[in-house]
């Protein structure tokens, strides 16, 4: 993983809250995005599409985020791709279910969509390995 993101994998089962997103993120930013409507489609799909992060919502029906999030993790394919959750369930006790897990960071819900693409980038980024100068 080196360079410039490119490619996400978004998962969010509010057909609003996706629109708002892929154009925040697809059409304002230019990324090559996959988007899912539900924990179960993201594990078909997103090891073949084999994105530079991976940004999931939290509360969904059927498989939930961390759900999700422990399957991708199962998965060899997509078991060290950052991870950012992007949930309303972001602050104070909300936010514990976070702190056991390896992930590059949550973006609170409601999101600013002008702002989306340079916080996922940001957060992706501290995932990268540090290069020290010589």
């Amino acid at each position: 993983m080196t360079g410039w993101l490119k490619r996400i994998s978004y998962v969010d089962d509010d057909t609003d809250i996706r629109a708002v997103a892929r154009l925040a993120l697809e059409d304002v930013a230019g990324y090559d995005l996959q988007v899912c409507q539900s924990g179960s489609e993201a594990l078909n799909v997103i090891p073949d599409f084999d994105p530079d992060v991976i940004l999931l919502d939290h509360m969904m029906p059927g498989m939930d985020g961390v759900e999700t999030y422990h399957a991708l993790r199962r998965n060899p394919e997509t078991s060290t791709t950052p991870i950012v959750f992007m949930t309303a369930r972001a602050r104070g006790q909300d936010a514990d279910p976070y702190a056991e897990l390896d992930i590059a960071g949550v973006i609170p819900k409601p999101f600013d969509p002008m702002s989306l693409a340079k916080d996922l980038e940001a957060l992706w980024r501290r995932t990268l390995p540090v290069v020290e100068e010589a």
